[in-house]
């Protein structure tokens, strides 16, 4: 029987300049995302009908009905004949695309099992994407650019993507083990037309490079999701003392939140610490780089 294995990075928006509104309500966005070396699991087996059960560390309160967003993407691929079991390490609600991204990864899941390859999702990722944006952006705005997990620059509502090459980066994610909403986030936005990033990125030559430059950057949901879950001011406190972190901030609309370090050595200090310190956070130190290849469905 094919089983296929897939990788589900979580997405970390490094920027996230919000640059307008439009007429009927989507926030027009600049912001720079890359993916995280952490994240969900899918496994995805031939099936009678079409099905999906949560398991793992963080599968409280996930559902496994339609209203899952990987249930929704597989059933674009086809209606029946498959059993997904979704393996959850991302917090819900966080920031950090879990929903976004295990669609993505079952979509991806989900084209395999249908050919027993990976061939075009390896060698023309631009194409393949191109041929389903619509459609996975009627999941979600991030559905899309969850799908190649490459380091992006993200406009427009999130569907207009432009690849870009960014150094490694070594993190530590921190979620307080509180869910944000993001429409509550938004809400609390005061203004809605803010500076997008330049027009022209630089070129980095390293991470240090790459984390002074975005020092300069904003997340503008950080400050109004602060209004709504005032927690995650000490997440950043915390992050931001730790020894060798160059930058602590926000991802997304919330809760979680990413300190930056230019060696993984730092970084794996650091999450060691606070993971022994604060036991009721979650705690994940990671790479954030391209995670194309480690996303690939793998199929046995």
């Amino acid at each position: 029987m094919t089983t296929v294995d897939v990788f589900a990075p979580a997405k970390i928006n490094l920027t996230l300049h919000v640059t307008g509104q439009r007429a009927d309500g989507y926030h027009l966005l600049d912001s720079l995302v890359t993916f995280a070396s952490v994240g969900d699991r899918l496994e995805i087996k031939p099936g009678n009908a079409l099905s999906l059960t949560v398991e793992g560390p963080e599968a409280a309160g996930v559902p496994a009905d339609m209203d899952n967003l990987a249930l929704r993407a597989a059933a674009l691929v086809q209606q029946d004949g498959a059993a997904l079991r979704l393996e959850k390490h991302l917090p819900s609600a966080s920031g950090i695309g879990g929903g976004s991204a295990d669609a993505a990864a079952a979509w991806r899941g989900m084209v395999c099992l249908d050919d027993a390859r990976t061939d075009a999702l390896a060698s023309a990722p631009r194409d393949v994407l191109g041929q389903h944006l619509e459609v996975l952006s009627r999941l979600g705005a991030d559905v899309p650019m969850c799908v190649a997990c490459k380091p992006v620059r993200a406009r427009g509502i999130g569907d207009q993507l432009d690849v870009v090459p960014l150094p490694t980066l070594y993190a530590v994610l921190v979620n307080p083990r509180l869910p944000v909403s993001t429409p509550s986030v938004f809400k609390a936005l005061t203004s809605k037309t803010n500076p997008p990033m330049p027009d022209n990125l630089p070129e980095f030559a390293d991470a240090a490079a790459l984390i002074d430059w975005l020092g300069d950057m904003r997340n503008d949901l950080e400050p109004p999701a602060l209004t709504v879950q005032p927690a995650i001011a000490d997440v950043l406190g915390v992050l931001a003392a730790q020894e060798g972190c160059g930058l602590a901030r926000m991802s997304g609309s919330g809760a979680t939140c990413f300190g930056l370090f230019e060696t993984e050595a730092a970084a794996k200090e650091a999450a060691r610490g606070l993971y022994d310190a604060y036991p009721d956070w979650w705690v994940a130190g990671c790479v954030l780089a391209d995670q194309f290849n480690a996303a690939l469905p793998k199929v046995s």
